[in-house]
């Protein structure tokens, strides 16, 4: 049977057909496809704005349709506040048991927004049995899920509110819904404040809906700091981790995705109690639409499908100079800064290597060039190292390899300041020549021309989401310090 797959979220909406994943923010170049706030809809901030639902709305009219195919679908609350009366009360009323659970009527298809998270991770995963753990700011009916080697779901959602408690803190400290990754940011800055502890505990055993709470307003921070908050929170994080998940552990394999296993201190963590640890690509509501897929085809046709990391779309472009990747590398290696476009783009909210902007990981003051003259973000922000697969152990202190920049790891070397975060870390990508070629063979010319396999890799942007189309890689270009664009097989310069 063919499948149709749309996630109805509140944020990030997108579609899948098998082959290409639409990311709707890559159109409509809306972070997380969520307007601004009215004063800075000129993109002049990345604050979003939650309570907006234009984009929302438009989505589901061009894509919530039904067709001759199966449409597979997710909703999250929020999501469907315009459109509930279009959904059979059997889809909104469904709380799975199992991890294969699901509800059917009328060539339409619908499993639970946690359920298509851990599926996602799951079958993508290789793995024959695995525990899968799905937590994320909010779903339909759930907030986290644990599903054990035999596929039963077990709900955690009072005890593990943790992308709840990110996002309030994420409002609370200035960096506004969906914000959490900012604040990650901080972590590395701050110490252990038992104050913030003893209030995250009292924030999570009392009253958890989708408001605002005034009462956080009375916490703290002008005494006790920004960065000790976000690093409590980051330990809070960990403890209730091992305190609720550890101990039901049932195999050796875990599968992680929802919003929160983009926090790579805690997917670090995970590999210390799991001999295997996977994370896709694109773990938060952006890959909603590929887990539905996924859920329909193994329960409808019997098939293990495995998305492609790189399933956007591939542009068409002819330049006037064809590029020399020695000469890119010797560049680099000389402290210019790449715009790096490539086939088609990833999955997911990290460049892995289609999508990216390439510096020198050697130089120490990298990363105040880059978040003041081209991401013009906040300069306490660090960027990761893209690694050649093979050498990742000599420069980083991990046991297996990452290659969707999904887990932060003690750096073992100082000849990579510019990648190393100050608390002596790197949100590590390892990559292979399996993965992308491409990607590899700069990296290695790099290599063969410094000694140092790796690159500084950040996403192609600039106050707006990844760059999809080559015309959005041109004007970035232009508007930006980047040095040279390479689009394709060809270079552009500035003249």
């Amino acid at each position: 049977m063919k499948i149709y797959s749309v996630a109805l979220n509140l944020h990030d909406q997108n579609t899948y057909d098998g082959v290409y994943h639409n990311q709707r923010e890559r159109h409509t170049r809306f972070k997380h496809n969520l307007p601004y706030y009215a004063d800075a809809y000129a993109h002049q901030s990345d604050i979003l704005n939650t309570n907006d639902y234009r984009l929302n709305k438009e989505f589901v009219k061009e894509y919530w349709k039904k067709k001759d195919d199966v449409l597979a679908f997710t909703w999250t609350q929020g999501g469907i506040r315009m459109m509930r009366d279009q959904i059979d009360k059997e889809f909104l009323d469904f709380t799975p048991k199992k991890l294969f659970d699901y509800v059917m009527k009328d060539n339409v298809y619908y499993i639970d927004h946690h359920q298509s998270h851990a599926t996602y991770a799951f079958l993508n995963s290789g793995f024959n049995i695995s525990d899968i753990v799905a937590i994320d700011g909010i779903g339909a009916k759930f907030r986290c899920i644990f599903v054990d080697k035999d596929k039963n779901i077990k709900d955690l959602s009072k005890e593990l509110p943790l992308g709840w408690l990110w996002n309030q803190m994420s409002k609370l400290t200035g960096f506004g819904s969906l914000g959490a990754s900012k604040l990650m940011g901080l972590v590395g800055y701050g110490s252990y404040n038992q104050y913030y502890y003893d209030v995250f505990e009292t924030i999570i055993s009392g009253d958890i809906k989708e408001k605002k709470y005034d009462i956080h307003n009375l916490i703290n921070i002008e005494k006790y700091g920004l960065e000790s908050l976000a690093f409590t929170l980051q330990k809070f994080t960990i403890d209730k981790i091992k305190e609720h998940i550890y101990p039901l552990k049932s195999c050796d394999n875990l599968c992680l995705a929802g919003g929160v296993a983009y926090n790579g201190y805690m997917n670090e963590e995970f590999t210390k109690h799991y001999n295997n640890v996977f994370i896709p690509p694109a773990v938060g509501d952006e890959g909603q639409a590929i887990g539905v897929y996924q859920h329909a085809d193994y329960v409808l046709n019997n098939n293990i499908h495995k998305s492609e990391t790189f399933a956007g779309t591939d542009y068409e472009y002819k330049g006037d100079e064809k590029v020399d990747y020695t000469e890119i590398a010797q560049s680099i290696a000389d402290g210019k800064i790449i715009g790096w476009f490539q086939g088609k783009s990833e999955s997911g909210n990290r460049a892995l290597g289609n999508r990216s902007i390439l510096a020198d990981p050697r130089n120490p003051k990298i990363k105040s060039i880059i978040n003041d003259t081209i991401k013009l973000r906040e300069d306490f922000r660090p960027f990761a190292p893209a690694v050649l697969e093979e050498h990742y152990k000599e420069y980083f202190d991990t046991n297996s390899p990452s290659p969707y920049m999904s887990r932060i790891c003690k750096v073992k070397t100082d000849k990579v300041p510019g990648i190393t975060h100050v608390d002596n870390t790197a949100r590590i990508q390892t990559v292979n020549k399996q993965f992308n070629e491409k990607f590899y063979n700069i990296i290695n010319e790099f290599y063969k021309i410094t000694g140092i396999p790796m690159l500084l890799n950040t996403s192609f942007n600039c106050q707006e989401p990844i760059v999809e189309t080559p015309e959005e890689a041109i004007r970035t270009f232009k508007k930006t310090s980047l040095d040279l664009l390479v689009i394709n097989d060809y270079v552009v310069r500035k003249w």
